[in-house]
């Protein structure tokens, strides 16, 4: 089939995107159903797909079994909602939806809606298969790694130990000192989940691996830990690949990245609202992590590294949670309460405003409701990518059966 390069495109309007796309075609000399053939049906029909759904399965499978082991409770999918994750990173506005005259968000991940589900006191910790569209901007780099249209499990813990807004403000040591025991506590877990998803994998689909050229090794804890600002590459492009050739093991941490709003911050604010500039906040600072995965190899050597998961501790005294999303250009204006508890502002807040009353409230001894956790999502397809991409497997997409790599050629079929 002849080549069809993207820049073809330009120029075909919404509209009629497929029929402009079939004339593009045709005027190359490329039937539509020849196109098909070449772009989705030797995928789908291949062997190599089938081997990555297994390990898929394999992986979600130990991943669930896992959570269900530690009494992790599985909550309702998020499809659609008025606020979002805002992410600090560089991607279109997420759809929006009007339904009976409300604006709804497609979900770009379940962050909010995770943390307000562990407000349950009975409910120790949640875990989802959650949906995330995400319209990442192509780049001219080719990428290989991103999907616009993914599933990642996503997960939530309440910390062992609640902290009080007196010890957030006024006891800075013992509770900095807290938090990075929770912070360890929050490592321990998440090693022990990789741990038992890799035995799975391996124990239900090692001929897979075989097939793509690759295999797995139960990795040992703990897992290499790096902080982000303490070593000599600042420059995050390539910083997990120049990490995992230190690391030289599959499975290692990047600790304290300046990023989301509601990943904690320690010490931030002040009793007196002053808060520190960002470029002084150190990666001891910051209560976050990135797990980081690379492909091993059958002849014992590894591959480039990745991101799999991306987590941390979270924002949980209101105040703090006001003054991160203020800093981080998500809100425009602080939220405005009057004596009955009605929001003042609520269209500046730009659907904010259900998800701050609520962080704000308190019971009926004044403590707050806003639960105290720590979290992490796992992308399945990116997981997958990075421990498979090798010999076999070259994007992302070619472990998909329906992938959206934003910098493949458009438009997407299925």
């Amino acid at each position: 089939m002849k080549a069809f390069d993207s820049a073809d495109l330009a120029g075909i309007s919404i509209g009629s995107s497929l029929d402009g796309f079939q004339k593009k075609l045709a005027g190359s000399g490329i039937s539509f159903t020849d196109y098909v053939r070449e772009s989705h049906i030797r995928k789908w029909t291949g062997e190599a797909l089938a081997h990555a759904l297994k390990i898929r399965t394999a992986l979600v499978l130990g991943l669930q079994e896992f959570l269900v082991s530690r009494n992790i409770l599985n909550i309702d999918r998020v499809s659609m909602s008025p606020v979002t994750d805002p992410l600090c990173h560089n991607v279109e506005h997420a759809p929006v939806i009007l339904f009976q005259n409300t604006p709804y968000r497609t979900t770009h991940s379940m962050i909010y809606s995770k943390m307000l589900a562990c407000m349950n006191p009975f409910v120790p910790g949640v875990y989802i298969d959650s949906p995330n569209i995400r319209l990442e901007l192509p780049s001219e780099i080719a990428r290989h790694k991103y999907l616009i249209d993914f599933s990642q499990m996503d997960i939530e813990l309440k910390r062992s130990r609640k902290l009080t807004p007196e010890d957030y403000f006024d006891r800075p040591e013992v509770t900095k000192a807290e938090l990075e025991q929770e912070r360890d506590r929050a490592l321990d877990f998440f090693e022990d989940l990789i741990i038992y998803a890799v035995k799975k994998i391996l124990a239900f689909a090692p001929e897979s691996l075989r097939a793509l050229g690759v295999t797995l090794a139960v990795p040992q804890k703990p897992f290499p830990r790096f902080f982000k600002d303490e070593e000599e590459d600042h420059d995050t492009s390539s910083l997990e690949e120049h990490l995992g050739q230190k690391a030289g093991v599959q499975f290692f941490w990047v600790l304290g990245l300046l990023r989301e709003n509601y990943d904690l911050v320690y010490p931030y604010l002040s009793r007196d609202g002053k808060r520190p500039a960002k470029a002084s906040i150190s990666s001891r600072q910051i209560f976050n992590y990135d797990l980081c995965a690379a492909p091993l190899y059958q002849d014992g050597s590894l591959g480039r590294a990745y991101e799999v998961l991306s987590g941390g501790l979270r924002e949980w005294v209101y105040e703090a949670i006001v003054a991160r999303l203020l800093d981080n250009g998500i809100l425009r204006e602080e939220p405005q309460f009057d004596d009955h508890g009605n929001l003042l502002n609520m269209a500046a807040l730009d659907g904010y405003g259900p998800f701050l009353t609520v962080a704000r409230m308190r019971d009926e001894k004044g403590e707050g409701l806003f639960p105290e956790t720590f979290g992490g999502g796992l992308g399945i397809e990116r997981t997958l990518f990075a421990l498979l991409h090798g010999p076999s497997v070259k994007d992302i997409d070619e472990l998909t059966c329906f992938g959206k790599n934003p910098d493949k050629v458009l438009p997407f079929l299925f």
